[in-house]
């Protein structure tokens, strides 16, 4: 096989993972429980979009986030309660779309780093990656509540409380999910220089 043809190969594996996560993070988006006085549901779907992050490194995960907010903007219920990105642009959450955005990239790019020879420094990489995407998310989201729902910062970054606990737990199982793929398909990260440059 040539490079050229191997490239392009590479190209559209990533398309196709790209593809299928964005779908994957849609259907995550309809397995949530309403609760929040910020009307701010605990889905399933930031979850996912850390999972993606993890399993295909920061540019593939930031794509298919970027992908399945796009399919929002053109109308399609991809969020949460069968919302449009439109739609939530204009609400209170404004700034979790935000962090849905930054959060695979950030995800992504820790995990990518961890020593794949290494297990054991590997866990902590994605944990460590799973964690931080996650306070991006909060962040983003307490800032957005801050500017649409004039909440001050105390008590914007308060509304957030009630998902830490489903959230970690959330976390850990995508943590779990993403060793296993990489463990199963090792070529979804490549070697060292594919990484930085697919992930």
């Amino acid at each position: 096989m040539n490079v050229n043809t191997s490239s392009q190969r590479n190209r559209l594996l990533d398309l196709a993972y790209i593809a299928v996560f964005a779908a994957l993070i849609i259907v995550f988006a309809f397995v949530s429980i309403p609760v929040g006085a910020a009307g701010v549901p605990i889905v399933m779907q930031n979850a996912a979009i850390i999972l993606a992050g993890l399993i295909l490194g920061g540019r593939r995960g930031f794509l298919a986030a970027a992908l399945f907010l796009a399919l929002g903007l053109i109308g399609l219920p991809v969020l949460a309660g069968g919302r449009t990105t439109l739609a939530a642009l204009s609400g209170p959450s404004v700034g979790y779309l935000v962090g849905y955005l930054l959060s695979p990239l950030v995800a992504g790019t820790i995990a990518y780093l961890a020593p794949k020879k290494s297990k054991p420094l590997t866990t902590v990489f994605f944990a460590l990656a799973a964690f931080v995407a996650l306070l991006v998310q909060y962040t983003c989201g307490t800032f957005g509540l801050m500017l649409r729902a004039g909440l001050d910062f105390a008590k914007a970054a308060a509304v957030n409380i009630p998902f830490v606990g489903p959230d970690a737990v959330k976390l850990v199982i995508a943590v779990v999910i993403a060793l296993g793929v990489h463990a199963a398909f090792p070529d979804i990260r490549g070697t060292r220089r594919t990484a930085a440059s697919a992930g």
